[in-house]
């Protein structure tokens, strides 16, 4: 399965990853892999996830607290959100 990412996603990802490069720079580039870890798992069970809505899901991140918002669409899936989930616990750009 394909996915592509809105515009605020990204820049979600690139502000965690310079976060964690700040603090020590491997633990951003293990912040990364743990990303697309998670983006891997969605791909082979993209229902598998906890539903926020309708059309959106929410896959946690294992060693960082962060989640992947996504929305299913057709073949593929759109990464709306990369969610810092102790800062913004009420955060809902999916509702």
């Amino acid at each position: 399965m394909k996915y592509k990412f809105h515009p605020f996603a990204i820049k979600e990802l690139e502000d965690a990853i310079d976060y964690y490069c700040n603090i020590i720079n491997s633990l951003g580039v293990e912040f990364l892999e743990e990303f697309y870890s998670s983006i891997h798992r969605i791909q082979e069970f993209p229902n598998a996830w906890t539903k926020l809505s309708k059309k959106c899901r929410r896959c946690i991140l294992n060693r960082f607290p962060y989640a992947i918002i996504y929305h299913i669409k057709d073949q593929e899936f759109i990464i709306i959100a990369v969610m810092q989930l102790n800062k913004k616990p009420n955060y809902g750009v999916w509702k």
